[in-house]
């Protein structure tokens, strides 16, 4: 089934929780595979059902919501100036959830390396193997501890908040995207 993008903007709600014909959901992901845009609204929407479905509330600044409706009324005259009225409106949502993200309450450590990846799911309760010198810790017996000589046992709570990043390769299960 040929999909276009107003399409898959009119349906990606049903996208993501599934609750459509399997013919529409192929010809979707076939579309999104191949549109840059519909791509792009597909993550922004899965980051934002993300940052509003994590319990958190996040506060907004006074008149924020006054901007917002105004912002929407400029942009609704006519569907498609409607539908970028709103695409405005999610930009700045993610805009600002990602500014609160970034915010010392909610940011992680910095980690030792430039190229590591935070680690996602990692028990905290776990022992893991760290090197005072080195970037990573790694799960007991793994076999690129490299300085096994200065090794420390920690749990992966605290190797993470000193910076340390999950092995790549006994802890990939681990890493974000």
């Amino acid at each position: 089934m040929a999909v276009n993008c107003e399409q898959v903007w009119r349906e990606i709600s049903n996208y993501l929780e599934g609750h459509f014909d399997p013919g529409l959901r192929a010809g979707m992901e076939e579309h999104i595979c191949t549109c840059q845009r519909c791509s792009a609204v597909l993550d922004g929407t899965r980051n934002i059902v993300q940052l509003y479905g994590d319990g958190r509330m996040l506060e907004v600044p006074p008149g924020f919501s006054y901007r917002l409706q105004r912002r929407i009324n400029e942009h609704s005259v006519g569907s498609r100036r409607g539908f970028l009225g709103w695409m405005v409106a999610a930009a700045v949502v993610v805009t600002g959830a990602v500014e609160v993200s970034r915010s010392t309450v909610f940011s992680q450590p910095e980690l030792r390396s430039k190229q590591a990846r935070h680690g996602r799911g990692v028990p905290p309760e776990m022992l893991v193997a760290v090197c005072s010198d080195g970037k990573t810790f790694h799960v007991a017996g793994c076999p690129f501890i490299h300085d096994r000589a200065h090794l420390a046992t920690v749990t992966a709570e605290e190797a993470q908040s000193e910076g340390y990043a999950p092995c790549v390769r006994c802890m990939k299960k681990y890493l974000s995207s």
